[in-house]
């Protein structure tokens, strides 16, 4: 592609693309895969990745409305457009009813506002496809009736389309009760599809979590799900490739204009989620990025996850792990209303991706961390708000200025005043502030927040150290104990020596000096009271 095209930010039609002069990244010999392998499907996919226009394209090829999948010179005063995968790759002979039902828009707060919205789309799909039914009233019995009658009146099998499934119910979650109710309303509709299966031709649900099957799937236990089908990986959102192709006209731009965008810049905050082999951006960070040309967190401020950021609190998540998690099949699966675990929360809200997998003897294990520093640097931000009852003093800029100087003393007196700001109310008024893991979780948030490169193979792990921090040729190798005097024990330097943790630091490429950083916090006096730093 040679020609500038329109940046598509927030559009969720195949048709506007690609009618309107759009740029598209042509998803539809996945589509065509998809299709040609099997027929119920479940996809989960973070907020904003492209899950609706996935659904449309697919729509559009079902509806036969191979126009959009064609080459066209422009001559209808349209924008040209180039041919896709799928022009080539489909059977247009005939088109299939596609019955499409979305939760996507606005938030439905009452099981009878779900369920006069259930009814309003089953009425405006069974409109437009032509068909009547019985009773509308009748939530399962009106969607069973309109595949059924869909299906005969077009002499062929019915498509069902859901985007964002689970929306009702992960907009209440803070409200358990009401989203059991929405839970309970989801399942009644859904559990019809698995007995119309003569009458479905192809079925795909996507939407943020994986619900269990028992809780929201009960008796839909045939839907094959996709989200980390290595095959898959890439249907949704934008490879390093894509951004080099489709999207070269604009980076092009951008450096001929004196606004040059650093391409391992863009990789290192937008790339990283991973649901197979090949790493993906999130779609609307590059785009929002290719309009401003400004690095920022362009996704994350699009939703501030105020819900997140306070079960994360709530439940005295000690945020260093989120460098390095471990999980397995049924712990990411282990979401439902009533048992939320928290791997499986950040994994599937985006906050965490699968770093790593290893299996051995048949047992599949994830490594789970921040994709990228846009993730990482954002969502400290808001933890650190939820960790500390007001701003900390001074300058983001002046915590990268001291370790660019290595001023360890400068640190220190930087971080005491930082827990000196902490207001004796706010600890006795705050379960948060009792845990163990609170001023680790503090110092953490507060240097993630900056953006700084935090080396996750050493956090959280097991007989490795609490943090490690690279910064202008130079690692910080910091370990961190809690103690309950108010004078410090050495212990945090003693465990620095004795696993001589920075060992693999030194001579290590881009390394030139190694820091070690014990560090002592006193319950007592909730302060840091002990700072043993030595050049490893």
């Amino acid at each position: 592609m040679h020609t500038r095209r329109k940046l598509p930010i927030g559009i969720q039609t195949l048709r506007d693309i690609r009618e309107g002069g759009y740029y598209y990244v042509d998803k539809t010999p996945l589509i065509a895969r998809l299709v040609d392998s099997g027929k119920h499907y479940f996809l989960s996919r973070p907020r904003r990745f492209g899950k609706s226009l996935l659904l449309d394209t697919i729509a559009a090829a079902f509806e036969c409305r191979r126009e959009l999948f064609d080459a066209h010179d422009g001559a209808d005063g349209t924008a040209p457009r180039e041919r896709l995968f799928l022009a080539d790759h489909w059977h247009w002979a005939k088109p299939h009813p596609v019955i499409r039902l979305s939760f996507a828009e606005g938030r439905l707060e009452k099981r009878e506002e779900l369920d006069r919205h259930i009814r309003r789309q089953l009425r405006e799909q069974a409109q437009r496809l032509g068909v009547t039914l019985e009773d509308p009233g009748d939530i399962p019995g009106s969607f069973a009736e309109l595949i059924t009658r869909a299906a005969e009146a077009y002499a062929r099998q019915a498509v069902v389309l859901v985007d964002e499934y689970d929306k009702p119910i992960l907009d209440n979650l803070e409200a358990p009760d009401i989203a059991r109710a929405m839970r309970e309303g989801l399942r009644n509709l859904y559990s019809v599809i698995k007995g119309r299966d003569a009458d479905l031709r192809f079925v795909l649900l996507t939407g943020v979590s994986k619900f269990s099957k028992v809780s929201i799937f009960s008796g839909l236990n045939n839907l094959y799900d996709l989200t980390l089908d290595p095959e898959y990986g890439t249907v949704c959102g934008y490879t390093d490739e894509d951004i080099d192709t489709v999207f070269a006209p604009e980076l092009r731009a951008a450096a001929a204009e004196g606004q040059a965008l650093d391409r391992e810049e863009i990789r290192r905050w937008y790339n990283g989620y991973r649901w197979g082999p090949t790493s993906v951006y999130n779609p609307f960070d590059v785009l929002l990025l290719l309009r401003s040309r400004q690095f920022r967190a362009h996704w994350f401020e699009t939703g501030t996850p105020t819900f997140l950021v306070e079960w994360l609190r709530n439940r005295g998540f000690y945020t260093p792990q989120l460098e390095r998690l471990i999980a397995d099949d049924e712990l990411l699966s282990a979401f439902d209303v009533d048992d939320i675990a928290v791997e499986a929360m950040l994994w599937q809200t985006g906050y965490l991706t699968i770093q790593r997998i290893e299996v051995c003897d048949g047992v599949r294990e994830y490594e789970l961390g921040v994709p990228n520093l846009e993730v990482r640097a954002a969502l400290n931000r808001a933890l650190l708000r939820a960790w500390l009852p007001q701003r900390p003093e001074g300058r983001m800029t002046d915590v990268v200025r001291m370790l660019r100087a290595a001023d360890t003393d400068a640190l220190r007196a930087h971080f005491q005043r930082l827990y000196a700001s902490i207001p004796n109310d706010w600890y006795r008024n705050n379960p948060i502030a009792q845990y163990e893991g609170y001023y680790a979780s503090v110092f953490y948030s507060h240097l993630a927040s900056l953006g700084l490169d935090i080396v996750p193979e050493e956090v959280s792990n097991p007989g490795q150290c609490d943090l490690v921090i690279r910064h202008a040729s130079r690692a910080w190798v910091i370990e961190f104990k809690v103690i309950d005097g108010e004078e410090p024990t050495g212990e945090a330097m003693r465990q620095l020596k004795a696993k001589d943790y920075a060992a693999k630091h030194r001579g290590a490429p881009g390394i030139h000096e190694v820091i070690e950083l014990g560090v002592e916090f006193s319950r007592a006096k909730r302060q840091i009271v002990g700072w043993e730093v030595a050049c490893a």
